[in-house]
C-alpha cells in the first residue's frame, strides 16, 4: 500500500465545489449527470447526504438506515441513497449548498480526530480487498467520492474539470489500490509486477507486485514488469468510477505484457456497485 494523508485537502475541494455551486444557473441545476436519474441538484444532495451519514456514524457513533433482509452492499446504498435524494428534492439549490458549506467544517473537524491513521478504519473500504483497511484508506475512499462527485457536476454543466495535480494525483493514488483486489484471481510467481502508467500532470508509474498469493500495490519501479497498462489520467479516473466501461478504458489505453494481467488489471473498479 502507498499510505495518504489527504485531510488538508477536504476545504480546498469543498471551496472549489462551493464556488462551482454558487456560479451555476437555474438550468444548471437541472442538468442530467452520468449517474442514472439524477440531476446536477440530485449529486449535489447525495453529497449533502455522504457528509450528514459520516458526522453521525464517526463523531455520533449513529448506525445510520439498517439494512433490509438478504440485502447485499450495493443494493443497501443504491436504496439509502436514492430515499435521501428524493426527499431532498424539496430542498432548493441555495439551501443545498449553503448546507455543504455549514457541514463541512464539522466534517473536517470528524478527520482531524483521526489520532491513527494506520489503525483500522471506521469503514472498511471494500473494492480494496475483504481485509481490515487502514483509517487513512477510509478517510482517502470519502475524498475521492467528494472529487469525482464534483468532476460529474462540472461535465453536466460543462465546466472546466477541477485537474489540479495537487488535487487529483491522490485521487489517482487512492484508485490504485483496487488494482491488487482486481488481479486477486491471477496467481503469479512473486515478483511479477503489473506497471500502471498514467499520464497527464497528476500521473505517474506505480506497480502492483505478487507475493506468489496476492498483490500490494507500491511506488518502486520495477525493472521488467510483466504487464504494462498505460492510461491518460483522466479515462483512468473514470474508469475506476466507472464514468466509462472497462471496454472504452482499454480503447483509450496501450496494454502491453501478460494478457491475463492487463484484462483483469482494466477491470479495476473503485466505488461499490
Amino acid at each position: 500500500m502507498i499510505p495518504l494523508d489527504v485531510r488538508p485537502l477536504f476545504p480546498r475541494e469543498r471551496q472549489m465545489l462551493l464556488e462551482l455551486l454558487r456560479s451555476l444557473d437555474p438550468a444548471d441545476w437541472k442538468k442530467p449527470t452520468v449517474c442514472p436519474g439524477w440531476s446536477v441538484a440530485d449529486v449535489t444532495a447525495h453529497i449533502v447526504n455522504d457528509y450528514l451519514r459520516r458526522i453521525s456514524g464517526s463523531r455520533d457513533g449513529h448506525g445510520g438506515a439498517v439494512f433490509a433482509d438478504d440485502e447485499t452492499l450495493p443494493a443497501y446504498l443504491s436504496r439509502v441513497n436514492g430515499e435521501f435524494v428524493h426527499a431532498m428534492r424539496q430542498c432548493s439549490p441555495r439551501v443545498l449548498t449553503d448546507l455543504l458549506a455549514h457541514l463541512g467544517p464539522e466534517l473536517d473537524r470528524v478527520w482531524a480526530g483521526t489520532a491513527d491513521l494506520t489503525g483500522p478504519a471506521q469503514l472498511n473500504v471494500s473494492w480494496a480487498g475483504t481485509g481490515t483497511s487502514p483509517a487513512w484508506l477510509d478517510i482517502a475512499r470519502d475524498y475521492t467520492e467528494f472529487w469525482v462527485h464534483q468532476q460529474q457536476i462540472r461535465d453536466a454543466a460543462s465546466r472546466r474539470g477541477t485537474d489540479d495535480v495537487a488535487l487529483m494525483r491522490p485521487v489517482l493514488v487512492t484508485f490504485l489500490h483496487a488494482a491488487p483486489w482486481a488481479l486477486r484471481d491471477r496467481i503469479r510467481p512473486a515478483g511479477t509486477a503489473v506497471h500502471f502508467e498514467i499520464t497527464g500532470p497528476a500521473g505517474g508509474g506505480w506497480s502492483v507486485v505478487s507475493d506468489g498469493e496476492g498483490w500490494d500495490l507500491t511506488a518502486a519501479q520495477p525493472g521488467n514488469p510483466a504487464a504494462v497498462v498505460r492510461m491518460d489520467q483522466d479515462s483512468f479516473w473514470r474508469l475506476a468510477s466507472r464514468g466509462i466501461t472497462v471496454e472504452q478504458a482499454r480503447g483509450r489505453s496501450e496494454l502491453r505484457g501478460d494478457p491475463g494481467l492487463t484484462e483483469a488489471a482494466t477491470t479495476l473498479l473503485a466505488v461499490v456497485a
